[in-house]
């Protein structure tokens, strides 16, 4: 079975365009059966005729049926593409679990009735590096940027672990095996450990680290600088002297505003604010904005609005800023801390890379205790880890073992708002589920 679009009747019902998607899978020869998939709602509009209609969030036999039958001229087969144990976290938001006896039931109605079922999500995963998704309904809602983990409450653990879901799921499953068909074993979970502690003392502040840059009159997006995620760092000089209000205009999506490299607060869109009150010293002053790209929408009528960092203008007190230098920081790869620009982290607000190598007798899946960090990233033997943030719910990052070596390795933090922590610490198991008040940040 192949797919041929995802839920483009929450989009539109053009079925001349539908129809040229399944020739161009026809052409690259899968000739297996294609179908279409889309929520209950919008299974009219999604179907292209002549192709299965899988349905999307429903588990009732009735209602697929009159769907399938409605939109197939009475043919089956009857298939839910996505059948939502859980559902994802976003970031300051509680950790979404759902108990398995709620689903229990729905799950035994589907296959008593002879149809096909897929769980999004049955093996939950992890969103490495910066490719979390996002949702937003408009103006009147927040921006919900999503967590790293993909762990989802699913019934394979983001490690891949069975968990007590997998097994009440695997029970109702059992009981439709053909007779002499046992399932084989659940396989046992994989082994995991605390790493002794490490501390991260070569460091380097960024804006000790910054490219090349790129000069404007007015603020380019990512967009505009050919990048795709990670971080921008704006610059501009101002005149000091007194405070003034810093408002930036359409921010995508969060800013550490830095005046002469030191920090004097945050902007967060899911919190809407764009402003922000400047002490500025006397002389000419250097403004620095580092914007993170925090997830681009992935559903819904936004999905053309997902321009990143500084999308329309920059004013302090009142007037807008122009002569804009534009630094990119994608950390396509992850950031070389040592070398001949390094110097050793003064006392400094900013943001900060620390690095350190530690060593590993058996590699073996662990988690990176985030708590006592503030905000940022991390890599482990250069892969990227993901993105960490005390507010919650997401506290650990995953470390699994196939990322580690026998003998040396390196883990290396990209930290925005607390540059002198340098200890860090592992855990044998996820903490997916603990909020903080930004205030206790």
């Amino acid at each position: 079975m192949v797919q041929v679009e995802n839920e483009y009747g929450s989009y539109g019902s053009d079925k001349e365009y539908l129809a040229l998607n399944k020739k161009l899978f026809e052409q690259a020869g899968f000739d297996g059966l294609l179908y279409t998939c889309d929520p209950v709602k919008d299974v009219a509009a999604g179907h292209l005729p002549g192709l299965l209609p899988a349905v999307n969030g429903t588990d009732s036999p009735r209602q697929i049926r009159q769907l399938v039958n409605t939109n197939h001229a009475g043919q089956g087969p009857y298939y839910v593409a996505e059948w939502y144990p859980a559902w994802f976290d976003w970031w300051g938001t509680p950790h979404h679990t759902v108990p398995a006896a709620k689903y229990v039931a729905g799950l035994d109605s589907v296959l008593k009735a002879g149809m096909s079922i897929n769980m999004y999500m049955f093996h939950g995963g992890t969103t490495r590096a910066f490719m979390n998704g996002a949702n937003f309904k408009g103006d009147t809602s927040h921006y919900e940027p999503q967590v790293s983990s993909y762990d989802y409450d699913a019934p394979l653990d983001e490690a891949g672990n069975a968990t007590p879901k997998f097994r009440a799921f695997r029970d109702v499953i059992a009981k439709y095996r053909p007779a002499g068909q046992p399932l084989p074993p659940v396989p046992a979970a994989k082994p995991s450990a605390a790493l002794p502690a490490m501390q991260l003392t070569q460091s380097a502040s960024l804006l000790d680290r910054l490219p090349a840059p790129v000069a404007s009159q007015k603020p380019l997006t990512f967009e505009n600088l050919k990048q795709a995620y990670g971080f921008v760092l704006y610059r501009t000089t101002v005149p000091g002297g007194g405070s003034k209000m810093l408002k930036i205009k359409d921010l995508r999506d969060y800013a550490v505003v830095m005046v002469n490299g030191k920090r004097v607060g945050t902007l967060d869109r899911r919190e809407r604010q764009d402003s922000l009150l400047v002490a500025l010293p006397a002389g000419r002053v250097q403004l620095d904005i580092l914007v993170e790209n925090l997830g681009r929408i992935n559903f819904g009528e936004y999905l053309l609005q997902n321009t990143k960092g500084i999308t329309r203008s920059v004013a302090l007190g009142g007037q807008e800023l122009t002569g804009w230098q534009q630094f990119g920081l994608p950390f396509d790869q992850a950031p070389a801390v040592a070398g001949p620009r390094a110097k050793a982290l003064a006392a400094t607000s900013g943001p900060a890379l620390r690095t350190a190598t530690f060593t590993v007798a058996t590699p073996t899946d662990t988690y990176l205790d985030m708590r006592p960090w503030g905000k940022g990233v991390a890599w482990v033997n250069g892969h990227n880890l993901g993105r960490y943030w005390a507010i919650g719910p997401q506290q650990t990052l995953y470390v699994p073992a196939e990322w580690l070596r026998k003998g040396a390795n390196t883990v290396t933090v990209l930290e925005l708002l607390k540059p002198q922590q340098s200890a860090l610490t592992t855990l044998d198991h996820p903490i997916l589920s603990e909020l903080r008040a930004l205030g206790a940040l």
